[in-house]
């Protein structure tokens, strides 16, 4: 499909038969992020859409935000979007912001053919029947406490 350029960043796209590989390399952030929002919008309706983000150093705000809009559109028509292989520091910002969960996120040796499986499974967040100690990743369980009524309100009184 071919190649979008800016300064900093760069992506090429390749059209399959059954997906799409978008492999983007550079700085995502606000700067760029345009670049990278039109190859994914632009690119054909696959039953895949594969983003390989080993080339990219940088992911902003800006560069999560077109990635979650691109899951929402690609899921809508039926496909799945899967970001391929992140650097660790791109991976640190799809774990601090939760996309991981959401979107799937695997190595770039696992072939083609078979389906993709996460990179770090998310934590469930109930226990398992057979733990009796919870899980280090999972959140922490809420504490209940109880919290005293407020005092009724005393009319003040005021000599004129």
């Amino acid at each position: 499909m071919g190649e979008q350029v800016s300064e900093r960043f760069r992506v090429h796209v390749s059209v399959r038969d059954e997906s799409v590989d978008v492999r983007a390399v550079g700085e995502i952030d606000i700067a760029t992020v345009g670049v990278l929002r039109s190859a994914l919008w632009a690119a054909p309706s696959r039953s895949v859409l594969r983003v390989d983000l080993s080339g990219v150093r940088l992911l902003s705000a800006a560069g999560v935000r077109a990635l979650a809009a691109a899951h929402l559109r690609v899921r809508a028509q039926g496909g799945e979007l899967v970001l391929v292989d992140p650097a660790p520091v791109v991976a640190r910002v799809l774990r601090v912001t939760g996309l991981h969960r959401v979107v799937p996120v695997v190595e770039a040796s696992r072939p083609v053919a078979e389906p993709p499986a996460p990179v770090r499974p998310s934590p469930s967040p109930l226990p398992s029947p057979t733990s009796s100690a919870p899980s280090p990743l999972a959140p922490p369980a809420p504490t209940m406490r109880h919290v005293p009524p407020a005092p009724a309100a005393q009319p003040v009184l005021v000599a004129a």
